[in-house]
């Protein structure tokens, strides 16, 4: 189950172009939304948001109270800006225990695939998040995938070979590539060396045979 974080805000009044003064005293103005309640308006103190953000990411819920209301939530949008990399406006997305949700997790690679280790090949990272659906209490922060199966080249891990609990469903395609064991440069040289000899030596065959039908007649 993924940690929750708590914040404090308040109720906004203050919308549109207005919000720049907002900005200029330490707020960042945002949006409380979901499927069983109107819109919330509201502005977050800049420090605790930056904090809160930087540890709960998209996949961790948020505890926002507004005014004594507690709202259980997940960072949706969070707009930036460009050149300072300000954060701008956020939008949360309001969460129902009992309601099925649809969340990005990212990939989180563990041990060393050994085809790599070895030199044989070079590592070919395909997603780096997967799409899964799950229960607020069931979300889960990373996917670890266990590099150690990798043993050569072409090795593959997919979506399918995943393993995670029954309550988490993936909803990405079983055949998206999560990581796969591909030749070197230097290897595909000498594949392409060894193929080169090999495919000249049945025509050096056959203009034997050849020669020896020749002297026969």
């Amino acid at each position: 189950m993924a940690q929750t974080y708590a914040i404090e805000a308040q109720a906004r009044t203050v919308i549109g172009k207005k919000v720049g003064k907002l900005r200029r005293d330490g707020f960042v103005p945002a949006v409380i939304y979901g499927v069983k309640i109107q819109p919330v308006h509201i502005q977050v103190p800049v420090r605790a948001l930056q904090a809160t953000l930087t540890k709960a990411g998209g996949t961790h819920l948020i505890d926002i109270s507004v005014g004594g209301t507690p709202y259980s939530v997940l960072a949706r949008v969070v707009q930036r800006d460009i050149i300072k990399g300000d954060i701008l406006h956020v939008d949360f997305m309001a969460v129902d225990a009992s309601t099925t949700i649809t969340a990005q997790i990212p990939v989180h690679y563990i041990n060393e695939a050994p085809a790599e280790r070895l030199g044989q090949g070079i590592l070919l990272q395909g997603l780096s998040k997967v799409t899964i659906e799950a229960l607020p209490k069931d979300l889960i922060d990373r996917i670890d995938v266990d590099l150690s199966n990798l043993k050569q080249i072409g090795d593959t891990i997919y979506v399918r070979d995943l393993k995670l609990a029954d309550s988490v469903k993936i909803v990405d395609d079983g055949d998206d590539m999560i990581a796969k064991i591909i030749v070197t440069a230097a290897g595909e040289s000498e594949l392409a060396a060894e193929e080169a000899v090999t495919s000249s030596e049945p025509e050096v065959i056959g203009k034997g045979k050849k020669d020896e039908e020749e002297i026969e007649d």
